[in-house]
């Protein structure tokens, strides 16, 4: 062992004098510190309050010292009333720092070709003279220039991401590349890839060190992993935010539909799949163009005339349309030899587009592949099959074009490299034996856009329910067969995929035994569930024990799904204690779920006891709460109080939790002092909370500065609010100008507030012109909105319109509004072409809102024709919204039209399974 190391097994002191502190360490000193902090004693009395030597309290808090023992983190978590639970957990993360390396490597260890760079060239053209594969050289674009910006950020040792976002081989990998050359040798770079992305960056973020580029390229296998994609985003949040672990870079690329999907808002009667994701990209994504402007194509042909043959080749080919990135990649040839091959490459090519645009993983069977194509064969062509056809089809595809890529490649997947002692929950699965293949990047995103409306035919789903075994990938399959109301095949690959270890699958078939009254059958799948991951089984098992009467074994079991991180059923079975009057019970249950993380169980049961008239017990379970971070639920208190009656106690409760930072609490008690009418308190107390993110309430500092007729006042802290983030306070600020005549000022606030983040400003303004009878000055605005890319303007203007019975203009500005890529408006306008008795127009209209991924309009136009009586016009739509994709999402019509659902040929199917 190396001498500058030293640690043993058992809960022995670790240290690490190479690597200095991990991130872990320095966040269990900083809690520690904390602690003591708010307690206000000394290290001797805290030594003598935990039980401890003065030496090893000490040490704990040394900032060069050994990573505590468990004993002596335990002990200092109750001395000092932390959550243990975290702070046990900080000291088993630092531990394992300290016993592995910090994830990356030095940047110039680094081939760029390692981190998916696409490749120039394989020719000799394109070779470096060490046999290698050099690239081009780089153009600089505007994109580049904020890239330089954020790694002078890093540099000067803030943290920063940028996730550009770009159609496929756009050079968007290639611009992150270039970017951190110029970063220093102690700079890192990690790409997190084995065993799977998703997995690799859960298990190593909290490990970074300063001075690390994390490289997340095609950050969808990250953001959009449905098992850890929210994970992932929390904990990349964590990383940019906390100060000890800066700076560091994170970069990311992502294709338009990703990014769109992620940014996208749920509808409020929906889950939020990607809520942390949307806050991570918030304000840090980055369009690079399709295609090089007139200066970047002149700066590419300078380079061309000093020498770089790989661009004189590319320009020579691409210097009309700008797309020299994708010339580089190969793109034009790969989509022509797409749409020129032999009807054999092709049917397998198509198979391939649909099982990655259906969510199959990168890594194909060849199996699969050749099984999958038969339908998409036409008769003829079947007919004519030799055969080797098989052989000569993957042969002729893997043919690269221009010696750089190929349309469907043969490739190895990395090897599993785990811990030699895995979790018994994680049961990972292998990819399926045989050759395995790869399909171009740039053919899947044109499959994904020119394929969105068509299902697979029935051979793609024989071939994946025969071939394919990754749960995930069935598990995908599944979800994609009900999107498009094909329930049978949704059925068999469900139990396929359960044959293989999916948790989903397993669950669920779980879930549909206990419903038909097999308790037994139902548990034995729930237990095989929670043994491939699944700890929400666990907390079904917890529940049916309960229900079973076997209260010893619920309660093991919700244990043990506490303890691979799902506090779920100890809040549950806490609360059904206190109603049962078990206070002790409840409380200790509750404890435990606040020492796994999960403080809610003790705000549950706080505001069960101050509803039940418990007082004094709520407020020692809220400030237990507190203690484990949880200081919103004293506020919860406070406010239950006030809502009784007694604000004294409210203040008090209140006074508390704002003692603990909490801006919520600060927030509250500026309006209990609002409304006893002690106004300057009461701005006082907003603008606490403000400085601890609270921005709102600069807002509220800043109406009440306007009623007392302080307008520069309150203009100020309407931009100091937008400064800090909140974009509403300009937009406010602009409907008070506009309110007193002032349009000038009007427009230009609203302006800043778009740039603020508000896009809504512009449209709250043009209404308001609407309103008052302004028609001329709407549509102005409306437009000029439009022409910088805010269509809702538009589409805000033609609602007015139409409501107000002018239907012509409405047609218009929805029209305008669609032409600017506003979906919505694509789906109004179709339906008031149906109404208008034009159903081509708005077939047409509601198809091209579906390309764009929004099938809205042909539900809402199936639904309008049943009502009418034209059953076949209905049908005819209802099968085309299918075929998108959505049927899970607007499925009641589907139900009604064909309860059994549909074959993939999309004739009505004869038989549903039953409990599925």
């Amino acid at each position: 062992m190396n001498t500058s190391e030293h640690f043993t097994a058992g809960g022995e002191d670790v240290h690490d004098e190479q690597n200095g502190d991990s991130p872990a360490l320095t966040e269990l000193r900083g809690r520690l510190a904390e602690g003591l902090a708010r307690i206000r004693l000394n290290k001797t009395d805290l030594a003598g309050r935990a039980g401890l030597g003065r030496t090893t309290v000490s040490e704990a808090f040394q900032s060069d010292g050994p990573v505590p023992s468990e004993q002596t983190v335990a002990a200092l978590a109750r001395a000092l009333k932390l959550p243990a639970g975290k702070l046990l957990q900080l000291r088993r993360d630092a531990v394992e720092g300290a016993q592995r390396p910090s994830p990356g490597r030095p940047i110039g260890d680094w081939e760029p070709h390692d981190l998916e760079v696409h490749p120039a060239s394989s020719t000799a053209a394109g070779a470096d003279g060490n046999g290698g594969r050099a690239l081009s050289g780089y153009v600089r674009r505007r994109h580049d220039l904020v890239l330089v910006e954020a790694v002078r950020d890093v540099e000067a040792g803030r943290s920063r991401i940028v996730v550009l976002v770009g159609g496929s081989s756009t050079g968007k990998t290639r611009a992150c590349w270039e970017a951190v050359q110029p970063l220093g040798e102690k700079w890192r770079l990690w790409h997190p890839f084995d065993p799977t992305r998703a997995e690799a960056a859960l298990d190593d973020l909290h490990r970074l060190q300063p001075h690390t580029v994390v490289w997340l390229n095609e950050a969808q296998h990250y953001l959009g992993d449905r098992a850890t994609g929210e994970r992932i985003a929390a904990a990349v949040h964590s990383l940019l935010t906390a100060p000890e672990r800066s700076p560091v870079l994170v970069l990311g690329t992502l294709w338009p539909e990703f990014a769109a999907r992620y940014t996208a808002l749920a509808p409020s009667s929906e889950d939020d799949p990607h809520s942390r994701a949307r806050e991570l990209l918030a304000g840090n994504t980055l369009t690079v163009p399709d295609a090089f402007d007139a200066h970047a194509l002149a700066r590419a042909d300078t380079l061309a005339r000093s020498g770089d043959r790989l661009l004189a080749d590319a320009l020579s080919r691409a210097s009309t349309d700008g797309r020299v990135t994708q010339d580089l990649a190969g793109a034009p040839e790969l989509l022509n030899r797409y749409l020129h091959a032999s009807p054999p490459a092709k049917a397998v090519l198509e198979a391939a587009m649909d099982a990655r645009r259906l969510g199959v993983g990168l890594y194909l069977p060849q199996a699969f592949l050749t099984e999958a194509a038969g339908d998409y064969l036409t008769d003829t062509d079947y007919d004519q099959l030799t055969e080797d056809w098989a052989g000569r089809a993957f042969a002729e595809l893997a043919e690269p074009v221009h010696g750089k890529q190929a349309p469907l490649r043969r490739t190895t997947p990395r090897p599993r490299r785990r811990p030699s002692t895995p979790s018994p929950i994680d049961a990972p699965a292998a990819h399926a034996a045989g050759s395995l293949f790869r399909l171009a990047d740039y053919l899947e995103q044109h499959g994904g856009t020119t394929r969105r409306s068509l299902c697979p035919p029935a051979s793609f789903w024989h071939a994946a329910h025969t071939h394919l075994t990754h749960p995930d990938d069935l598990d995908n399959l599944v979800r994609a067969a009900l999107e498009r109301h094909r329930l049978q095949w949704a059925h068999h690959l469900r139990h396929r995929a359960a044959d293989h270890g999916s948790p989903a699958a397993l669950h669920h078939l779980a879930g549909g035994r206990e419903v038909a009254g097999d308790r037994e059958g139902a548990e034995s799948l729930y237990r095989q569930a929670a043994g491939c991951g699944d700890s929400d089984a666990l907390v079904r098992l917890a529940l049916m024990r309960k229900e079973a009467g076997d209260e010893a074994s619920a309660v093991a079991l919700a244990r043990q799904a506490a303890h691979h991180g799902n506090t779920l059923g100890l809040r549950l079975f806490a609360v059904m204690r206190q109603e049962a009057g078990d206070a002790a019970g409840a409380e200790a249950l509750a404890r435990e779920a606040a020492d796994h993380g999960n403080s809610y169980a003790l705000h549950q049961l706080a505001e069960m006891r101050e509803e039940s008239g418990h007082r004094e017990s709520a407020e020692a379970l809220a400030r237990q709460a507190a203690d484990s971070g949880n200081s919103y639920v004293l506020h919860r208190l406070a406010v239950m109080r006030e809502e009784a009656g007694d604000p004294e106690s409210a203040e008090a409760l209140a006074r508390q939790a704002a003692d603990q930072d909490d801006p919520h609490a600060l927030h509250f008690l500026g309006e209990m002092r609002q409304r006893a009418g002690d106004l300057q308190g009461a701005e006082d107390l907003y603008r606490q909370a403000a400085i601890l993110g609270h921005t709102h309430a600069l807002v509220i500092v800043a109406e009440m500065r306007q009623r007392a007729a302080d307008p520069q006042g309150a203009e100020d802290l309407y931009r100091l609010a937008a400064d800090q983030g909140n974009g509403d306070a300009l937009s406010r600020l602009a409907m008070r100008r506009q309110e007193v005549g002032d349009e000038t000022g009007a427009e230009n606030l609203a302006w800043q507030a778009v740039e603020h983040g508000n896009p809504h400003a512009l449209r709250r303004l043009a209404v308001m012109r609407e309103e008052a009878g302004d028609r001329e000055g709407a549509e102005a605005l409306a437009r000029q909105a439009a022409g910088h890319g805010n269509p809702h303007v538009l589409r805000g203007l033609a609602a007015m319109r139409e409501r107000a019975g002018d239907r012509e203009a409405a047609e218009d500005f929805y029209r305008l509004a669609a032409d600017q890529g506003n979906t919505v408006s694509l789906t109004q306008l179709a339906v008031m072409r149906e109404e208008a008795g034009h159903p081509q127009d708005a077939e047409a209209l509601a198809r091209r809102a579906a390309d764009y991924g929004n099938s809205d309009a042909l539900y809402r136009l199936v639904v309008m024709r049943e009502k009418a009586g034209d059953r076949e016009g209905a049908e005819a739509l209802a099968r085309q919204a299918a075929d998108y994709g959505t049927a899970s999402k607007q499925g009641s019509a589907l139900v009604r039209l064909w309860p059994d659902g549909l074959d993939p040929d999309g004739t009505p199917s004869s038989w549903l399974p039953e409990n599925d």
